[in-house]
């Protein structure tokens, strides 16, 4: 397993994780770190290795099937299943649930509902923020039913808990960052002048 420090320096690399820089926030608010799941799919090793450190984490956990809600979650959940078939000699499943048209929650179709009933599933996302999706994907797949044998996360940004999502066996992340963040009128950066970061956030569509 790879350490948080070298996990962080991986997220660094590939831009992915932002700091010391003026970011502005879909909400509207500023703050200082910004983290960009989207800079880390490109690059296939990078998200083959992330992953792998998630499938270790769940290695003895008898993981049948790997969910992710859509879209962020695809990509992770076939990476993880991925490593965790190799680990077990066994196919795990890797599949998603998507946004329903006509609700505001998840489904499960496509005959993956099929794939994971009553199995022991690994919940997979890539940020946590509110921890919303992943609580509607957590609620729809117990429906099935299955057994959630935990949610994991490439960073967990909103200091979720386990019992936010769901009440989950486990919530494992592989970056924990705390994004302290202010209105625009105390905002340090902006009082210091310091241009704003139009690269990402907020700042990209405003500059």
């Amino acid at each position: 397993m790879l350490t948080p420090e070298e996990i962080k320096q991986l997220f660094a690399q590939s831009q992915a994780f932002i700091f010391d820089s003026h970011i502005i926030y879909t909400s509207g608010k500023h703050g200082k770190a910004y983290v960009n799941k989207d800079a880390i799919y490109p690059h296939t090793a990078l998200t083959s290795l992330l992953c792998r450190q998630i499938a270790l984490h769940f290695e003895k956990s008898k993981i049948e099937a790997v969910l992710a809600p859509a879209l962020g979650g695809i990509i992770l959940s076939q990476w993880t299943a991925h490593h965790l078939s190799e680990m077990h000699h066994k196919e795990v499943y890797g599949v998603y649930a998507e946004k329903s048209t006509e609700t505001d929650s998840f489904v499960i179709k496509r005959g993956y509902d099929e794939l994971i009933r009553n199995k022991r599933v690994l919940i997979v996302e890539d940020i946590l923020t509110t921890g919303v999706s992943v609580k509607k994907v957590v609620e729809v797949a117990r429906t099935i039913p299955c057994e959630i044998v935990g949610v994991a996360a490439l960073c967990n940004r909103g200091n979720i808990t386990a019992a936010q999502i769901g009440n989950v066996p486990e919530l494992f992340s592989l970056l924990e960052v705390n994004l302290e963040t202010w209105s625009p009128e105390d905002c340090p950066m902006c009082l210091q002048k310091m241009p704003i970061n139009t690269s990402v956030g907020k700042g990209k569509k405003t500059h």
